[in-house]
Formats: structure tokens, sequence, C-alpha cells
């Protein structure tokens, strides 16, 4: 049995990137590739954070709202929030409403904008040296890592919050740090990948 699936388009994909048109669209033009940039990568790291128990479709569905009650992720936006933003957050269906969630991307903004070098040179100084290979199956993608690991621990001691191991290796995953489409599969990563990010 294979981890990947051929798809109407005749393209062979990571299983989970062909199990419904959203998840497939994703895999084809995001997950994987590298990103940088300080404000887009703090919209994948409090994604990722709101995904902590829930299924990542559930969160892409929601992107778009989540876009819009965070004011498009921007650190020096969301870091002026105060209880009143809080409220509005809470009330607001089109996002996943958890409290402590919530609280955790204030404060994560709040953090990076303490960071001397940005959120991004912080992030990336923990990718990995690429593979020699592409996993050849799921059995041989792991939850987390040393990188991610240590990552996580830098993370909480400059005050971050839903960041444990895991979390930050399905960071790592997503925005290209780390390179887990499977052997087979048709997307393509460039290492260097888009120095501004998107």
């Amino acid at each position: 049995m294979t981890d990947l699936v051929t798809g109407p388009d005749g393209l062979p994909r990571c299983a989970w990137g062909a199990s419904t048109p959203d998840y497939a669209v994703y895999h084809d033009t995001e997950w994987g590739r590298p990103l940088r940039g300080d404000d887009a990568l703090y919209e994948r790291l409090t994604l990722e954070a709101f995904q902590s128990g829930l299924s990542w479709l559930t969160i892409l569905r929601k992107r778009p709202a989540f876009r819009l009650a965070f004011d498009e992720f921007r650190i020096e936006k969301v870091a002026g929030y105060g209880e009143a933003d809080v409220a509005r957050l809470l009330a607001d269906a089109g996002i996943v409403r958890n409290r402590a969630k919530v609280e955790a991307a204030i404060a994560n903004a709040r953090a990076a904008l303490e960071l001397p070098d940005g959120l991004s040179a912080l992030l990336w100084s923990y990718a990995p040296a690429p593979r020699a290979a592409r996993p050849r199956s799921y059995a041989e993608v792991p939850a987390l890592t040393p990188e991610s690991t240590a990552l996580a621990k830098v993370l909480k001691k400059r005050g971050f919050r839903f960041v444990g191991p895991t979390t930050a290796y399905a960071l790592m995953q997503a925005t290209g740090m780390v390179d887990d489409h499977l052997a087979g599969c048709h997307v393509t990563i460039d290492p260097a990948g888009d120095p501004g990010g998107a």
C-alpha cells in the first residue's frame, strides 16, 4: 500500500493532499514551500496553535475569517490588542473561539515584537539540513524532531505559548523548513524558496 494517491488530474500526491479539494490546493500551492517574513510566519504559527486538537481542514476553511479577525496577522497590530479585542474575538463565530488560544495569539505577537532579529530569522535558524531523500511513506515522517524540540524550548523561553515540539514540527513542515512531501509526489520544492515570503 502506498501513501501516494493519483488524483483525477493524473498527478500523484501525498494521500492527505488528495482527500478534499481544499487540501489539494493547499498541498499543491502552499504546504512545504519555504515561507519567510515575520507576519507571514506569525500567521502560520498562530493557525498551528489554533489547530491543536482540531482538524487542519477546519482551520484552513476558517482562515479567511481568521485573517479578517486578526488584522491580517500583522504582528504590531495584534500586539496592541486589549480586553475589548479578546471579547470581540471570542464572539466571532467565524474563528475558533478558545480564550486560551486567543490570549496566546496576542501574547505571541508581543513576544515576536521583542525578538531582536525578528520571528522569521529565529524560526529559520532552527531549520535542519535538507534530507538526502524525501520520505517514502508516512511511517518515515516524524511527529517531532530534535530541532522542533529545541525551537519549542526557545520560543517558550521567550514568552510564546501553544508551541510545543509537535506544533513546532508541523510549522516546519507547513513553511518549508523541512520537505515532508513523499517520494513520488508531483510537488517540487525550491529549497531557496521565495525570500519575500507570501
